[in-house]
Order: C-alpha cells, then structure tokens, then sequence
C-alpha cells in the first residue's frame, strides 16, 4: 500500500445479520465488523424484518469496522474511496417518502403469506404459474417481491392510502439502503430530502418485474398485477456511481458506487466464468451458473436471472439459478429452538460423532419448497425415526438435507444447460461452506468435485469488485484473472484452497437419493397443519 493507502468499502446486508468490509487494493479485507438482528415471526410461515434496525445495523458495522482499522494503525480518514452494496433479495420495503418511515415490516424473501395470491393468480392468468417466465424468467411464487407487494396494497390500508396519495416508495433491502444513506438535510428542513431511489438490474430481476432482455420495468406486467410504475425505483447497473454518502453517517461524502445482490456478488467474488457454478450456503442455498451473453430458459425448474452487468454500458451476463429457501436456517432452528447445539459450529463435531444418519431423513420445508420443486403447499417433515435414532443422527440429517437439495438443483442446471456431470466443479462459499463434514456429504452425493476458497466471504468481495471498477481500481479482465486479487488475510494466493472428492459409489449414491425424493413427496400437501 506504500505511503498512499486506499480501501473500498463493502455493505453486506443478510438475512440474519449485517456486516461492513474494508478492502486494499489487492482485494485483501483489512477490516470488518458483524452486527446479528433478530427475525420476527408474527405465524407460522411468515418473516419479517424490522428496516429501521437494519438501518441501524450498518451504521454500526460501519463505525466499529472503522474504530477497529483505526485501532490497527490503519489509515482509512479519507482514505475510503468508494462503497459497493450487497444484499438479501426478494426482501421488500415500502415505506413514506415524506418521512422515510416504513409503512409496514420489511417482507423477507422466504415469508410464505402470499400462497393464496399466488393461487388465485395462476387460476385468473392465462398460462397460470408461468405466466411471466418469458419476460421475467421467473414463475408465479411466494418468493418473488412482486407477490409481497401485492399483499400489502391488498391487506395494509395505511400502504394502499400512502400509494394512492404520491406518498409511498417501493423497494428491496439494497434501495432501501442506498435512498437513505443519500438522503440530505437541506436549509430550513428538520426533515431530510429523499435519497437516490435505485435499484440495481440484478436485484430488479428477482422482482418479477423486469424484463429480462430489456432490463427495464415490464410494463404489461405492472398492468396486470396493478403495480403503480411511480413507486418503483429506477433500475441501474451493478459497477456505477450511485450517490455520496450523506452527513450523519459513517464515511459521509464516500461514493456508493455499485449494487449487486448477494447471490450474483458471490458468482463475481468466486470468479464464475461462461459455464461455472458456484454454491452459497448461508442462511439458504443458492447456486447460479453463469451462461455468459446468452438468457438459457429452464426446462427442470430453474430460475433465468441476471448474473451481473458490470457498467451501464457493459454487457448483460444472465444465469440459471436454483434457489433453496432453508440451509444454514436449519441448522439455526437446531440451535435456537429445538436447543441441540449450543452453536452452529457445534453441528459437525456432532454430526460427525455416527457414521449414517441410521436411515434418519430430514426435509427442511419449513415455507414450503422452492427449486426444483416450486411446492409452498409443503411442510418440514422427519422420516425413518426409530428408537435408534439420537440427536447425533438429526444433526447428520439436517446436513444431508443441505447436500440433496443442492444435488436437486444442480442436477437440473446440468441438465439445461448440457453440462457433463462427471466433469463438473461446485465452487462454495458462505458461513456453512466451513464445515467440512457437510462439504465432503456435498461431493459424496453429487458425485463431484467440491472446492472451497481460502476466504470465503465472496459476497462481500463482489460488492467490493463492483465499487473497485466503477472508480477505475481494476478492470474485469484483473478481476477474473489476475492472482493478486485473490489474496487471504493473511497475503497468501487464494489458489491455496480446499478440494473435497467423492467417496461413495454411483450405486449407494443413486439408492440414498431415491429415498431422498420420497421423503420429499412425503412434505407435499401439509400446509394446512400450521
């Protein structure tokens, strides 16, 4: 870094928690800092966040990451160049645009209220459930924001008035970010002036909204579910200037200057060329395969999204995606509520400590099922228990349910995009990623080869790549291939990573998935019993 250092800042806003990241000009994170906040479940099935805590959580993160550079001997007071921003999807805020108070709880991703929505519109349009899969590249599901946003026009009064008065803002967690971290205080007002109402194209296109070719707002879409266009943020690219941060926050006056949702910065961070995967597992699991230029519609129940489009006048690189709502969550409700682990790191040592799962299978739908299935109608379920089975094999099986959905999904992406199962390579990341025990389950069933990098935390990083190009730091040719972006805490190449190679047969591993499908027909039809 010389006598001139530079960092870039990363915003990482979970679904269970926030974090802040620092990077030097070789993509190595200086500093960070993580603030966890609760979930509110008002029933069974719903999700919610409050955005005036998640508001609070990043100001936070980014104050103690700053006190903890500081505390290093870093120099970071005018120093931070540039902020990018990555985030939960789907997640929607609606909130006043006169007081940038939010109308209602933020709606998480993988709330389930909407089913009667979503059934009432697969019976009312024309080709049902798939009605916006050739705009939108997405099916009719409980998942999407656009769902969430039609439930409350229809079930909040205080939304529907808002909007009718010109007085309301529509948004997912990233714009909901960026319109306050801009937001300015002007002569004579106690009240700040609005922010930067934006979203990025990747995040728009987990709306259901966008038009996948033009990325733009599909109007014919927004007539059809009665979406008002004037609530609805401006839709940009992911490596752009977006606005300074505003005076009251942390880093006031540094440029935000890019936007990625965090399943797309982690295709970015991990590197993922024309033809590669990757696998997140965080609080749920999410592969994306990178299709390069070309939009690959899905014939097995995958997704057709935005993979990035690193600057407004870059190409658009698209993405077959296979979505898993519940993943670390499960090991959480493990922890949290079921008290048979202290902490989650605590799963594989317990896990570990029997060889099988002793015929234990444990389907997680705990809001119903999303790739390939699409079943919100399903229902978390437990089979094969017998006086045998012990809190070693629940643990096991809760970290096999991980490996056969993502098995499910891959399996799918294979086939779509005419990939060779015995050449491929899974590319992890995320919190779970360390467990290893769960890493090896994931070749052993796939029936591939899994690698895992030295810093795992690539969602932060593709925030930070975005905002490193945007300023002219590094070009996407370095980004994808040059070795000293690819640095570990401590300086070492990130070539140094984890391979885990299958170590069961085609015949055991073909027989243990058989039994899968059929504890997951099982979880079918059981959303009447909540």
């Amino acid at each position: 870094m010389g006598s001139n250092p530079a960092f870039v800042g990363a915003i990482d806003q979970g679904t269970t928690s926030t974090r802040f990241f620092l990077y030097d000009r070789n993509a190595k994170p200086v500093a960070s800092h993580q603030v966890e906040f609760a979930q509110i479940y008002p029933q069974a099935g719903w999700v919610e966040h409050d955005p005036l805590v998640i508001l609070d959580t990043v100001k936070v993160c980014i104050q103690k990451t700053c006190e903890k550079a500081r505390a290093e001997g870093i120099s970071i007071d005018g120093n931070v160049k540039a902020i990018g921003i990555t985030n939960q999807r789907e997640t929607t805020v609606v909130w006043r645009k006169s007081t940038g108070l939010p109308l209602y709880n933020a709606i998480v991703w993988m709330d389930a209220r909407t089913s009667s929505i979503c059934r009432r519109l697969e019976k009312e349009l024309p080709e049902g459930r798939l009605q916006f899969v050739k705009s939108a590249g997405l099916p009719i599901s409980t998942y999407f924001s656009a769902m969430k946003l039609i439930w409350l026009l229809e079930s909040v009064p205080v939304v529907k008035s808002a909007i009718e008065e010109g007085d309301a803002l529509f948004g997912t967690v990233e714009t909901w970010l960026i319109w306050n971290l801009t937001r300015k205080l002007t002569d004579g007002q106690d009240v700040p002036q609005g922010g930067v109402h934006v979203t990025d194209c990747a995040n728009a296109a987990r709306t259901l909204l966008m038009d996948l070719s033009t990325l733009q707002w599909h109007e014919p879409t927004l007539k059809r579910l009665g979406i008002p266009s004037t609530i609805l943020p401006r839709i940009v690219s992911n490596a752009e200037y977006i606005g300074d941060v505003a005076e009251g926050w942390p880093l006031a006056g540094v440029p935000i200057a890019g936007c990625i949702g965090d399943q797309h910065a982690a295709v970015l961070g991990q590197k993922c060329k024309k033809g590669e995967a990757k696998s997140t597992y965080g609080t749920g699991c999410f592969i994306l395969m990178n299709t390069g230029e070309t939009l690959v519609s899905s014939k097995h129940g995958l997704l057709t999204t935005i993979s990035f489009k690193l600057g407004p006048h870059a190409p658009t690189h698209y993405a077959l995606e296979g979505s898993i709502a519940i993943a670390g969550a499960a090991v959480q409700w493990l922890r949290d509520t079921l008290g048979i682990i202290d902490s989650a790191r605590e799963i594989e040592a317990l896990a570990n400590s029997v060889e099988n799962t002793g015929g234990l299978y444990f389907v997680p739908a705990f809001n119903g099922l999303f790739a390939p299935w699409w079943r919100d109608d399903a229902r978390g379920v437990l089979i094969g228990i017998s006086r045998f089975t012990s809190k070693a094999h629940v643990a096991r099986a809760v970290l096999e349910s991980l490996c056969f959905q993502a098995k499910d999904v891959l399996s799918s992406m294979q086939s779509d995009a005419s990939s060779n199962t015995s050449e491929f390579v899974l590319r992890v990341d995320g919190g779970a990623s360390a467990n290893n025990l769960m890493l090896q389950l994931q070749a052993d069933l796939l029936g591939s080869t899994v690698i895992r990098p030295a810093d795992i935390e690539t969602t932060a990083r593709g925030a930070a790549y975005v905002a490193g190009l945007t300023i002219g730091w590094w070009t996407e040719q370095q980004i994808f291939e040059d070795i000293s972006l690819s640095v570990t805490r401590d300086g070492h190449p990130e070539a140094k990573v984890t391979t885990f190679h299958p170590r069961i047969g085609k015949d055991e591993r073909e027989k243990r998935h058989a039994l899968w499908c059929k504890a997951v027909q099982r979880s079918f039809g059981l959303a009447g019993l909540s």
